[in-house]
Formats: structure tokens, C-alpha cells, sequence
């Protein structure tokens, strides 16, 4: 009885270690498969009818559906790249003629025209910024434009910024302050300046008195730059919607823009692994955090 017990015991366990063998084997040759998968060489191989030559199988059509997919992708993204720069060039000289003629008559127009020739050319100045903007946003979305964030200080890059829009807070008697940053970040100088000049542009456009606070600062993952204001605060139930595209709350209604700013600083924010988010409250101000990653 217990020599029967002694074989059955033996059995379990070579059946057990034979199992845990083929296991194993057949996790190798998985990870084999999956290997040259990453590095673009798979083929598939004649085996016989079994679990190994199935997931060969499998695999292989999937790379090949894969295959197939990324190059119709890639022909759309072409598509939508010729598509943009079509667009950008087609409108760029029309828009040019139509602002060089307002502002032509504008100067030789009578005194009681002058308003119609001012606003012609405002009009147009506003439609080759709506242009300028949506091409941005596409060019990033369709992976036309891509970034190349890297190390460095955020402080020139927030000083320029805020140079730009000195003059315009002065113009309405608002105080733009840039506080010292030593923050560091890893992060695209170019399109952060973007972000960060729509972010100010804003809070210039969208505060009646008071003072606008450009800051930045440095946390253990992140580095995050502030643009706060004093304006008049946006509703909670707003916060939500403000980085969608063309969106535009009620007390924006009457300002000039099309709603595409804050959408881009998102875009940029997401392109390159940081985020951006908005705290108000009526009556108090708000205030927009761009968060960069560190590392």
C-alpha cells in the first residue's frame, strides 16, 4: 500500500514538473515571439496544430491588422497635415490684402468713414488670429507640430512673457507683476511661452482694475506656474468647460476672442506630460495653474 502510494506521489509530481516545463516553454517562446514583434521582425513559422502555433496565429494577424492600421493612419495624418498648410497659405495673403487696403482707406477715407475703414480692419485682424489659432491647434492635434520639452529654467521664459504684455496692463491701468522664479522644469521654451502668454493674455483682457500676478514654483514632481488675477472670478459651474474648444463663458460674451486660448494651453500642457487647471471664485479673481513635470 505504501509502495502504491510512493509511485502515485512520484507520478503527481513528474506530471506536476512535466507541466511547469511545457509552461515554461511555452512562456519563453512568447517572449521570443514578442520580441521581434517590438523589433519589427516576427514571421510567423509552420508548427504543428497546438497552443503554441495558435497564439502564433493570433499574433501574426494582429501585427498585420496593426500594420495596416498605423499606415492608413499615417495617410490621414498626411492628408490632414497637407490640408492645414493649404489652409494657412491659401488665407494668409487675402487677410494681408484686406488689412493693407482698411488701413489704406482708413488714412484717404473722410472724416464720417473712418469708424467703417477702423472696424473693417479690426474685423480682419481678428479673423487671421482665429486662423493663426485654429491651425496651431490642429498642427498639434494631428501631430504635425511636436513638441520638445527639456531641461531648464522657467524664469526667462516667464520674464519675456510677461514683457510682452506689459504695455497692454498699462494701457488699462493694471499692475502685471512677475514674481522671482528659480523654479526649474523639463519642458518646450517656444510652446510654453504660447501657454503662458495665453494664460496672461486672459487675465489682461478679462480684469477691469486691479493687479496680475505671473509666479512660479517647484514641488518634488512637478514645477507649476501661476497667472492669477483680480478680475471679476468665473462661476464654479463654468471651471469645468473652460478648456474646451470655442467655449466661451458669459461674462466673456462681450470681450473680444473666439475660445480657442485656453483649448491650446491645454494641448500644450498635455503635449508634453503636464496639465493645466483653474481656481475662481466670483467677485475673488482667478487663477490658472500650467503644471510641467520635473524629471
Amino acid at each position: 500500500m505504501a509502495e502504491t502510494l510512493g509511485l502515485a506521489a512520484l507520478a503527481l509530481a513528474a506530471l506536476y514538473l512535466w507541466h511547469r516545463w511545457r509552461m515554461k516553454r511555452l512562456l519563453r517562446s512568447l517572449d521570443r515571439m514578442l520580441d521581434a514583434a517590438v523589433r519589427g521582425d516576427f514571421q510567423e513559422e509552420a508548427f504543428d496544430e497546438s497552443l503554441r502555433s495558435a497564439v502564433e496565429t493570433k499574433l501574426a494577424h494582429y501585427l498585420s491588422a496593426s500594420a495596416v492600421s498605423a499606415k492608413n493612419l499615417q495617410e490621414e495624418r498626411d492628408k490632414i497635415k497637407s490640408l492645414i498648410a493649404d489652409i494657412s497659405h491659401q488665407t494668409k495673403t487675402p487677410i494681408a490684402n484686406v488689412r493693407l487696403y482698411a488701413q489704406l482707406l482708413e488714412e484717404q477715407a473722410p472724416e464720417d468713414c473712418r469708424a467703417y475703414t477702423a472696424a473693417l480692419g479690426e474685423q480682419a485682424r481678428k479673423l487671421q488670429s482665429l486662423i493663426d489659432a485654429l491651425v496651431k491647434t490642429s498642427r498639434l492635434e494631428a501631430g504635425v507640430l511636436v513638441l520638445h520639452p527639456r531641461p531648464g529654467p522657467l524664469g526667462p521664459m516667464l520674464e519675456e512673457a510677461a514683457a510682452q504684455f506689459a504695455p497692454r496692463a498699462a494701457e488699462k491701468g493694471l499692475e502685471l507683476i512677475l514674481e522671482p522664479a528659480g523654479a526649474e522644469a523639463v519642458f518646450d521654451p517656444k510652446w510654453t511661452a504660447e501657454a503662458v502668454c495665453n494664460l496672461i493674455d486672459n487675465a489682461v483682457k478679462y480684469t477691469p482694475s486691479g493687479t496680475i500676478t505671473v509666479s512660479a514654483r517647484a514641488y518634488e514632481l512637478f514645477a507649476r506656474i501661476d497667472v492669477a488675477d483680480t478680475g471679476p472670478g468665473i462661476p464654479e459651474e463654468e471651471l469645468g468647460k473652460l478648456f474646451r474648444r470655442f467655449y466661451r463663458g458669459g461674462a466673456a460674451s462681450e470681450a473680444e476672442g473666439v475660445g480657442v486660448g485656453l483649448y491650446l494651453v491645454r494641448q500644450i500642457a498635455q503635449g508634453q506630460g503636464g496639465y493645466v487647471k483653474a481656481f475662481s471664485r466670483p467677485g475673488q479673481g482667478a487663477r490658472f495653474s500650467l503644471f510641467l513635470p520635473r524629471n
